[in-house]
């Protein structure tokens, strides 16, 4: 035709006014493909593909129906920083009914599990060695290593694979109060493989946390300059990156999300409920639904007669929240006590009943089974393992845990038993205690002053004797041979506190001989 390449596209009309032959125009038509692979979604065709002109229109029909086995994976992300204790022992037991309660609303659910804390890397925790392990070694208790993400369980329907993974979390620590709950959903949103999202269920992302958490650029503060790539690095079920990656920013979170087709919802304390509120509003196309939970007072609703639906109303408003499409600006599940007469099931003082360990019927308190040992008491709020450990035992093996103290076997004693009354370990040979010079504290030796040291405060490096003070003061008296004439000279030079004593009459005053003065050194540190 011999036009140039900018003037060959163009309306079909124009180019065939312009000498273009017919069979040598390309005009695409619409078309619509629709795969006719049928799948379990409320919405079908569950895939479209469209090839369209400019200002060309097309129609396709949807069909929208309630599905009877609708499929939902939902996945639990906890933070199981120390501060997350109270509502960790909750969500132990507020997880599986929640999960039994979703069941009424879809026959295929499957539940999945991961913890996070945040990076492992100062000033977020306390890197001395010995808090590397067990960052809860001052407090006498073994907690989990710090950890940016770790994936415990992918996608099941085994209830009761879920219900043990659940019962065995323990909390782990950290140095700051945010915490890394964004990176590890980032990572639980794109290890799609690792998690076991599965490709035709609703997919819905609980982030479960008391804390605000770090953004993009904080991570400055550790020396880590790398944004994040938006990729996972899952390893043998572990983040990899977590100390050498930024935190996520926000759009990236958001653009995951949306990629992945996941909705994410958060269930936070009141605190936080601001925070997580803008953050959700900043990115609204997110699939984001924020579900604010007072999470330490979940299912203690006001039983009903039915024991086995324990905490109905906090479970139910729960599972609407996580299967509606709708953003929830604000779900208060928060649980207010009837003011219909005076409280039967908890102190005065307190908002809970039971103490949160049991459940209140007939007015009076059944107390929760522990696997640890025994709850007890009006309120359920006394147990016979609340107390101190020594070395992971209980009272350090020699006592008994009586309503949250210690009650130490005969010779023993402390906060968990670990001081024996007896002052034996703190006595020399010699009997004297401490060598004269400290207290016998907790079967230790306590040096009155920095000077002493030692198992029994027996050594003083820095400590000096009589002899080695004074002996300028013997030396004048040697190097003038111990004469008559001089000894005034040396009395008046040597300290006022020096006497000297005759070897022979143990009297004081002169006639000293140089085997008396150097033996008397020797023999009595005190008196020369």
């Amino acid at each position: 035709w011999g036009a140039e390449v900018g003037e060959r596209c163009d309306l079909a009309v124009t180019l065939a006014r312009r000498g273009c032959g017919l069979e040598f125009i390309e005009h695409p038509e619409v078309m619509v493909e629709v795969n006719p692979m049928t799948s379990r979604t409320q919405v079908s065709p569950g895939e479209i593909t469209l090839t369209l002109r400019p200002g060309a229109e097309a129609s396709v029909v949807v069909a929208v129906q309630q599905l009877e086995r609708y499929p939902v994976d939902l996945y639990y992300l906890v933070d199981v920083s120390a501060s997350m204790q109270d509502n960790l022992d909750q969500l132990k037991k507020v997880g599986v009914a929640l999960s039994t309660r979703m069941r009424e609303h879809s026959s295929d659910l499957r539940l999945g599990f991961g913890s996070f804390v945040d990076k492992n890397v100062s000033p977020y925790i306390n890197v001395h060695p010995s808090k590397i392990n067990n960052p809860c070694s001052d407090y006498e208790v073994k907690c989990l290593p710090a950890h940016g993400f770790h994936h415990v369980l992918s996608m099941t329907s085994n209830m009761s694979e879920f219900t043990r993974i659940i019962k065995r979390q323990r909390i782990s620590g950290n140095m700051d109060t945010p915490e890394g709950g964004l990176d590890a959903m980032l990572q639980a949103t794109v290890c799609q493989v690792g998690v076991g999202w599965r490709g035709e269920a609703k997919r819905l992302l609980l982030l479960m946390t008391d804390q605000p958490s770090h953004l993009a650029l904080d991570s400055r503060l550790a020396g880590i300059v790398t944004p994040h790539d938006g990729l996972c690095h899952l390893e043998n079920s572990v983040y990899m990156k977590s100390s050498t990656m930024d935190h996520p920013s926000l759009g990236l979170l958001a653009e995951k999300l949306l990629e992945n087709h996941i909705y994410s919802l958060f269930a936070v304390e009141h605190l936080q409920y601001q925070w997580y509120e803008v953050i959700s509003n900043t990115h609204t196309h997110t699939y984001t639904t924020l579900t604010i939970i007072n999470m330490s007072s979940c299912g203690e609703d006001t039983p009903d007669t039915d024991h086995n639906n324990q905490g109905v109303n906090t479970h139910t408003h729960l599972s609407h929240a996580l299967t509606s499409h709708t953003h929830t600006p604000e779900l208060n599940l928060e649980h207010t006590h009837s003011q219909e007469g005076p409280r039967q099931c908890g102190a005065e003082a307190s908002e809970v009943d039971c103490s949160g360990r049991g459940v209140c019927v007939c007015e009076r308190c059944v107390c929760e089974r522990n696997s640890l040992g025994t709850v007890y008491g009006t309120y359920c709020q006394m147990d016979d393992y609340s107390c101190p450990y020594q070395r992971e035992i209980l009272c350090g093996g020699r006592g008994v845990c009586v309503s949250g103290e210690c009650v130490c076997e005969e010779g023993w004693t402390g906060e968990s038993c670990g001081c024996p009354v007896s002052t034996a370990t703190c006595l020399l040979n010699n009997g004297l205690l401490c060598s004269g010079r400290g207290r016998c504290v907790c079967g230790r030796c306590v040096c009155d002053d920095h000077q002493h040291s030692g198992e029994f405060c027996e050594r003083c490096p820095t400590c000096h004797s009589s002899c080695q003070s004074h002996w300028r003061c013997i030396d004048c008296h040697l190097s003038h041979g111990l004469s008559q004439r001089k000894m005034g000279h040396c009395n008046h030079t040597c300290p006022p506190l020096v006497v000297y004593v005759n070897d022979v009459t143990g009297t004081m005053g002169s006639g000293v001989t140089h085997e008396s003065l150097t033996h008397k050194c020797h023999d009595s540190p005190k008196k020369i």
